[in-house]
């Protein structure tokens, strides 16, 4: 029996095909290979069977699924099925685990004559490649490949039932904006994932990812006035510090990727880590006090890197409670600081202060790190 659509593949399927083709068009150099640009039916469809396969389970697993349109030629050592198989949810939900892991995708093609199929799985795909990722029930992304070898990718729009989140790309001309976050919006061009704050990106993914909640705070290795906000002694400060994070550019990425998940795990013991701008890890489990002589934190400017997203002063302890009041205070007292605190529930703040404003930034960032 036909199966109920998806009305918000349908609403979205437009307006990312134009997105796409304007992207693909706006390449200078056309010798650069870029992936094809999928029609709106073919958007549409995609979107649809993967909303309906993160519906499912296989086993009693959530599947977690990674789409991508290319044809077979256009993929780098394509695994290739004898026989193809349907884009269909529940196909999608049994050979999902195959494709689990970070950076493995089934390829979806069109035939003029036998319509979408999947034709295999896929690591290297090229750049613009459009990307459908189921990243848990109800929940998808939309992403494509930066062309960058270090695999990093750009969200454009999350779905999650029937709301629809395009992320605001033409923030980054806001001041006060955070470095940071122009990193996760991908406008950034590094010569390395693992260089400049391209760590903090990775160890905000990290951080989301362990589903236990932390915060890590950023200080200034010039100085040691972020101690006045620290409840003395640190319970784990380490000596020397950890220096690990900041030789990252010379290692192998399966090291460098455990280094940014140990580093990631110390934020799951109560407290904050303590991490200077040159990546030394000072200690962690540290709680945070309000700063000698300073007025309590009372509000902050909430933003989302959203369309449509409207900032709003409100309390600190709106966007999740103690650690998100702390992080506030903390860089409201330390203004040449940053917090990052990851929630139980996956959500992620950034926490700046804004000299032009003169009031902590909140940026809820969970929509760049899906």
């Amino acid at each position: 029996m036909p199966r109920e659509a998806y009305p918000a593949a349908r609403t979205v399927s437009p307006r990312l095909h134009a997105y796409f083709a304007r992207q693909a068009a706006s390449v200078e150099d056309r010798r650069e290979e870029v992936a094809t640009v999928p029609d709106t039916e073919t958007i549409e469809s995609i979107i649809d069977a993967a909303f309906w396969a993160s519906l499912r389970r296989e086993e009693g697993y959530v599947p977690r699924v990674s789409l991508a349109f290319l044809s077979p030629e256009e993929a780098a050592q394509p695994l290739i099925f004898e026989r193809p198989l349907r884009v269909d949810p529940g196909i999608l939900t049994r050979v999902g685990p195959a494709v689990e892991r970070a950076g493995i995708h089934l390829g979806v093609w069109r035939d003029p004559e036998e319509g979408l199929y999947i034709w295999g799985a896929a690591r290297g795909i090229p750049r613009l490649c459009f990307v459908v990722e189921v990243a848990a029930p109800g929940l998808i992304v939309i992403k494509y490949h930066s062309g960058e070898t270090s695999g990093k990718f750009v969200n454009v729009a999350v779905l999650e039932g029937d709301e629809i989140k395009f992320v605001n790309q033409q923030t980054t001309g806001v001041p006060d904006y955070p470095s940071l976050l122009t990193s996760l919006l991908g406008f950034d061009s590094p010569a390395s994932w693992v260089h400049s704050v391209n760590v903090l990106v990775q160890l905000a993914v990290s951080m989301r990812s362990l589903g236990r909640g932390g915060s890590l705070l950023v200080v200034p290795s010039e100085t040691g006035s972020w101690r006045d906000s620290i409840v003395p002694p640190m319970p784990y400060a380490l000596s020397p510090p950890f220096s690990d994070l900041a030789n990252l550019g010379r290692a192998e990425p399966e090291k460098a990727r455990r280094t940014i998940d140990a580093i990631a795990g110390l934020t799951a013991v109560d407290g904050a880590v303590v991490l200077t701008d040159r990546y030394e890890v000072l200690g962690f489990g540290a709680k945070i006090m309000r700063r000698k002589g300073r007025g309590q934190v009372e509000q902050v400017r909430l933003m989302e890197p959203v369309e449509g997203g409207i900032a709003a002063l409100v309390h600190p302890e709106q966007l999740g409670g103690t650690r998100h009041l702390s992080a506030a205070q903390f860089v409201q007292d330390q203004r040449d600081a940053v917090a990052l605190v990851a929630s139980h529930d996956q959500r992620f703040t950034i926490f700046e202060w804004s000299p032009r404003e003169e009031v902590v930034h909140a940026h809820r960032v969970e929509t760049l790190l899906l």
